[in-house]
């Protein structure tokens, strides 16, 4: 099967107060293509509103996006968006998106795993060591109680990277706290024919 990297090019939505950059994706496959690039727009717009633009006349919001990987029929990226309100910061939001290029399906977490192969408890042990070698201040949290079923994700290389949003486990200072995971310290669990399985050998 020839699996060749996705064409990605830049769209751009320019109001007052609003410049975000976003992902379109160029394929054979129209109907896919359609699919996808619905979906990309669908939570670029939701993450505009998400950050206020639009309700608070003095949000200014800047966005653009990061390409994590683009192989093997895999397209996983990152939205990012910053919204400034006045105040002593703004907030920045990381929305990621993984998708097959071939179907058009999207990625949830537990898509990437073997059924029955308890991940969340795998992956919340594998995180919680890395809370605990790299000192990172949980206080906003009290305790680590681990991961959720849903939690964020992209895949970058030969690496899950889980992460929270800013506020959601560490105090803003931290920024946002992203946590890799090499594919070969969980390939037990991993589903073959998921994206995380796609990226051996």
């Amino acid at each position: 099967m020839v699996t060749l990297p996705a064409t990605v090019y830049s769209q751009q939505i320019v109001k007052k107060k609003l410049n975000v950059y976003y992902p379109a994706v160029h394929l054979t496959n129209p109907a896919v293509q359609h699919s996808i690039n619905s979906k990309i727009l669908q939570r670029t717009n939701e993450l505009i509103r998400q950050q206020g633009y639009g309700e608070n006349p003095d949000t200014e919001e800047t966005g653009y996006y990061e390409l994590k990987t683009n192989e093997r029929n895999v397209l996983s990226l990152t939205l990012v968006n910053f919204a400034y309100s006045g105040g002593a910061h703004g907030l920045t939001v990381v929305v990621p998106l993984t998708f097959n290029v071939l179907t058009g399906k999207t990625y949830q977490l537990k898509d990437l795993f073997k059924k029955d192969s308890n991940y969340v408890s795998v992956l919340s042990k594998i995180v919680g060591a890395q809370i605990k070698e790299r000192d990172i201040d949980i206080m906003v949290l009290g305790e680590y109680k681990g991961i959720k079923p849903d939690q964020d994700f992209y895949i970058a290389d030969k690496s899950l990277v889980l992460f929270y949003q800013l506020y959601d486990l560490a105090p803003y200072a931290y920024g946002i706290p992203y946590f890799p995971i090499s594919i070969y310290a969980i390939q037990d669990i991993i589903a073959d024919e998921s994206p995380l399985g796609q990226m051996f050998g």
